[in-house]
């Protein structure tokens, strides 16, 4: 699966703090993959609905049973409300049991520095 482009819901104001949020998933087998996979469509729908979402993209390596996500929100309360809603919090209950490991880390950015680079997701999740 190719990276899904940065998608951009609602675009910040200028000059704006942003809260980033990125994550680094990888299942126990191919088969969680392929469920973690399958479950995509939905969340990232709901993202592109969010109140508060500024951005996100979602890169997969899906043979390394390994999937990084990065988003932009207004606020740790949009996040927040986000990731208890919707596709998304049943999809996550239901896919921890299939986690090999996971990483979060979260950090505020600028506005003008949207999208944020993968390189820098990757510095930040390891």
């Amino acid at each position: 699966m190719p990276t899904l482009p940065w998608t951009v819901p609602t675009t910040p104001p200028p000059h704006t703090e942003v809260h980033v949020f990125a994550s680094r998933f990888e299942t126990h087998t191919l088969w969680g993959a392929l469920r973690f996979f399958l479950k995509t469509p939905s969340v990232w729908r709901q993202v592109s609905r969010a109140p508060g979402a500024y951005g996100a993209s979602l890169k997969a390596q899906p043979l390394r049973r390994t999937f990084w996500t990065v988003s932009a929100w207004e606020s740790p309360k949009a996040l927040g409300a986000f990731a208890r809603t919707g596709p998304h919090a049943p999809t996550a209950r239901g896919l921890v049991p299939r986690m090999r490991d996971a990483k979060f880390v979260g950090w505020t950015a600028k506005s003008e520095d949207l999208p944020v680079d993968w390189t820098e997701v990757r510095r930040r999740l390891t």
